[in-house]
């Protein structure tokens, strides 16, 4: 047990230095040999957590999504909130943990730059990424309306009308470099507020 623990806990220090180093370079100048010069690793070592920095880059997103889910989850399994209470609770989450993984967004934003100059489809591999968090959207959406909590309207507008929000909420942040989001999250609220019944 207490291997795997320390195995998880070095796992999370490599990804943590792994992401200065692709804030430093940018994923496509990122190396292997870098992570681990910055880990203070060999590569044979850094080997034993990760194939590649692919795969570094990968876990990393992934993390990220499933703290994501794990705290929509809790939102959504709450009966004491109203859908209006929800859908609001779950975008402030979403861009409240945006927020905190910052860099993490920047070498995405990178990444997709990078794909998007080769033939790989990068709009193919965020949607990809984020199915869960759209069907999630999409299904509050259709229980606010399903519960006369929500004014009828397009389920497919109203989604991409509340995705929007998490959009902006990463152009903010990566491009325009917001130190924080706090006029999103009233926008958020007023706008949640008016698809109300």
């Amino acid at each position: 047990m207490a291997i795997a623990v320390e195995h998880d806990k070095r796992r999370q220090k490599i990804l943590e230095k792994a992401l200065a180093v692709f804030m430093d370079d940018g994923f496509e100048n990122a190396t292997f040999q870098k992570i681990a010069d910055k880990c203070g690793i060999t590569r044979t070592i850094l080997y034993l957590y990760f194939k590649n920095k692919k795969e570094i880059f990968s876990y990393s997103i992934k993390q990220l999504l499933l703290s994501v889910e794990e705290k929509i989850n809790i939102i959504r399994s709450d009966d004491s909130l109203s859908s209006v209470e929800k859908i609001t609770k779950v975008l402030l989450s979403v861009i409240k943990q945006l927020e905190q993984n910052r860099q993490l967004l920047c070498v995405v934003l990178d990444y997709l730059l990078h794909l998007s100059k080769s033939d790989a489809n990068p709009e193919d591999r965020v949607r990809r990424r984020t199915v869960r968090l759209h069907r999630t959207l999409s299904s509050m959406a259709i229980e606010g309306i399903k519960s006369g909590e929500l004014k009828k309207c397009n389920i497919r507008t109203l989604h991409d009308y509340l995705y929007s929000f998490i959009e902006s909420a990463i152009f903010q942040l990566v491009v325009l470099k917001r130190k924080n989001l706090d006029e999103l999250n009233h926008t958020v609220v007023f706008a949640v507020k008016e698809l109300a019944v």
